[in-house]
């Protein structure tokens, strides 16, 4: 067995969102020879079985947020026994570099290594989260996923584009496969942790309207809350749609490559994984988004062609029938819009990321990485 070339503490919060990206740079990073323990909070363990870290370790974080201030003292004594276990662990594993992802538990091992360890976030939106700018000053380098390389912090950023998971590259392997005149019609719709509600409820009397040729044709994959799922699927099936619904899939890449329509929230991740399979999508972004960087997310996919964007308070069943029906009875479109969309993907942007992080590693700057 080759000799481990050091260690690269990554940290995520324990969504999918902030653990897709960094679960790509540890595939990349182990490949490359590194030990990438992981350090995130308990919501991680259902995503652990895909996650090559050496070791996970977890750790307290809290959100402080709201105006109660016994909330807000409690949420300070979590983030600072965090900073404790955050210390101990990185006087233990010696780091080469600490890598967050975005989310509060990436907080208490970033705040505790700067200074003392050459440190790196990533951001996957166009617009800063809330920990990534506590952080944002502290760091030695800034990922960039949407995030452009401008304003006081210019120097610091790298725009490298969010790594996807090598599932996702799999599946960007998958040719779009343009639909047929009277042939089956794939649909896939999710809404992640958060939003998919809406989906639940619109979607299926959505497709109520639609006209029978084209009811007829669908085949609908759909992500719904635990609660929502018998709903949706009783609905569906008194429609005589065939349509598989469920709180999560394990296998969410190659059901976007199987779809010639994805109709989704607009996550980073999720905005940078479709594009990446190169598959046609209406995005909704998520109105509650902090900083509406959901919305600033799909505009960059939209811009390219590859996706359109709606507001929520836009939609009600009937006006998200007639955009399914319109795309869907438009085949032609949707393999323009494929395209643009694969066109606009950066299937590159893992090992830009682990170039990025092996750098500064090595002691050198964000300024000194992009000057070559």
């Amino acid at each position: 067995m080759a000799k481990s070339r050091g260690t690269i503490l990554i940290s995520a919060g324990g969504t999918g969102g902030h653990l897709f990206p960094a679960e790509a740079l540890a595939h990349e990073l182990k490949a490359r020879g590194w030990s990438v323990p992981l350090a995130t909070d308990s919501r991680a363990t259902r995503y652990a079985d895909r996650f090559p870290e050496d070791k996970l370790h977890v750790i307290h974080s809290a959100t402080p947020s709201g105006k109660n201030p016994v909330r807000l003292i409690g949420a300070a004594w979590t983030l600072f026994k965090g900073m404790r276990q955050s210390s101990a662990l990185l006087k233990f594993l010696k780091p080469k570099a600490v890598v967050g992802f975005g989310g509060y538990p990436t907080v208490p091992p970033l705040w505790s290594a700067t200074g003392a360890f050459p440190t790196v976030i990533h951001e996957q939106n166009a617009v800063m989260g809330r920990a990534n700018k506590m952080l944002s000053r502290r760091v030695t380098a800034i990922a960039g996923g949407f995030l452009k390389a401008e304003g006081p912090l210019a120097d610091r950023i790298v725009e490298t584009g969010n790594p996807v998971r090598p599932a996702v590259i799999a599946a960007s392997q998958t040719p779009f496969e343009t639909p047929q005149r009277g042939g089956k019609l794939r649909l896939v719709v999710f809404g992640g942790s958060q939003g998919a509600r809406f989906f639940s409820d619109t979607l299926p009397e959505a497709v109520a309207l639609m006209g029978e040729d084209i009811r007829s044709r669908l085949e609908v994959t759909q992500q719904a809350r635990p609660e929502d799922e018998e709903r949706a699927r009783a609905r569906y099936a008194e429609l005589g749609v065939k349509a598989e619904v469920s709180s999560f899939f394990s296998d969410l890449p190659e059901r976007i490559a199987g779809a010639h329509l994805v109709m989704s929230r607009s996550g980073a991740s999720t905005v940078s994984e479709i594009a990446a399979i190169g598959r046609p999508a209406v995005f909704v972004p998520y109105p509650h988004a902090l900083d509406h960087d959901q919305a600033a997310n799909a505009a960059a996919l939209e811009a390219a062609g590859g996706a359109l964007v709606r507001r929520e308070q836009d939609l009600d069943a009937a006006s998200v029938a007639a955009l399914l029906e319109e795309l869907l009875d438009d085949p032609d479109r949707l393999d323009a819009m494929a395209e643009a969309a694969r066109k606009a993907g950066k299937p590159e942007a893992t090992a830009l990321l682990a170039d990025l992080v092996e750098a500064i590693a090595s002691g050198r700057t964000a300024a000194e990485f992009k000057a070559g």
